[in-house]
């Protein structure tokens, strides 16, 4: 078996954070940035583990990588990964990893390509690093392009619709901290959600209608409107208290700089990421860094120069 490596996207979710997990819709996109797992031959299914990674980070990873083996068959390969997405920050980093494990284990086991079961696989994984993810993140990761999500009940697949722009869908992607754990993030809503659950659940419906809305305006290339979504809903995570004063800070300063919409992209918390919508975001990327800030420039859809 010769050396093998494939690639697992990191994402945004333009729309629908949170609401996805009550059942309404997110659009999210995936990144050119992601995680690379590369894979030699080797006697046993074998785990490298990445260096300066916790203890308690590495017996998730650990049980997360065994997980996946045992669904693909266990082939005789060492398996490594390399990052160029940061970690911790909204930006579907276990998803991308989960996704690039589960494609190589599936071609070291030599076995066709499943799109099928390089998302069961990384879902799998995505369990045993969050409890119960809403799949959004490595669905998105596996598929490569835009989509519209939609988590179903019981033991049905969710609903996946592929979203397409007619021209280039640019984004703007800067850090703004650490933020806390996705468990602490979700657990915390989840408990204001049950003591007030009529008035939150008004609120995740207009989420999830402003995900669909933002699907429409994404296929019709209408810049504007997907921005003017993406603030409004930035609006509501902070009604749901999961903006900061770091995210607001930050999600003002790229509106004054010339963005279309702007909004935190993940859990939310104290930090993460934040996401602006740009014509061309490059000359901001440029100002920003000059700045201090870490940032980069995405396209995320639409068709792309030769």
């Amino acid at each position: 078996m010769a050396t093998l490596a494939s690639f697992g996207p990191g994402k945004v979710i333009l729309l629908g954070e949170h609401s996805v997990v009550y059942g309404h819709p997110a659009l999210a996109a995936p990144l050119s940035w992601g995680m690379t797992a590369r894979g030699t031959p080797a006697r046993s299914c074998q785990l490298q583990l990445p260096p300066k990674l916790g203890r308690a980070g590495s017996i998730l990873l650990k049980a997360a990588f065994a997980r996946a083996a045992e669904i693909l068959g266990r082939p005789k390969v060492r398996v490594a990964f390399e990052s160029d997405l940061p970690t911790a920050m909204g930006l579907g980093s276990s998803a991308a990893l989960s996704v690039a494990c589960s494609k190589l284990l599936l071609q070291a086991s030599g076995r066709p390509e499943s799109l099928e079961q390089i998302i069961d696989a990384a879902g799998e994984m995505e369990r045993i690093f969050h409890g119960n993810p809403s799949g959004i993140d490595h669905t998105c990761s596996a598929q490569q392009r835009m989509i519209l999500f939609r988590r179903s009940n019981g033991k049905e697949r969710p609903q996946v619709r592929p979203v397409q722009c007619p021209k280039p869908l640019k984004i703007l992607v800067v850090i703004v901290g650490e933020r806390p754990a996705t468990k602490t993030t979700v657990a915390a809503l989840g408990e204001r959600s049950k003591r007030w659950p009529a008035r939150y659940q008004r609120i995740f419906a207009q989420i999830g209608r402003l995900a669909t809305e933002g699907a429409r305006a994404v296929e019709q290339a209408d810049l504007e409107g997907l921005g003017d979504a993406m603030t409004v809903n930035q609006g509501l995570l902070t009604s749901l208290q999961l903006s900061s004063t770091n995210i607001h800070e930050m999600v003002q300063r790229l509106m004054k700089m010339g963005a279309l919409g702007a909004k935190l992209t993940g859990a939310g918390g104290d930090g993460g990421a934040v996401i602006g919508l740009f014509r061309e975001p490059e000359f901001t990327v440029a100002q920003l860094t000059r700045q201090g800030f870490q940032c980069f420039a995405n396209q995320i859809a639409g068709p792309r120069a030769l």
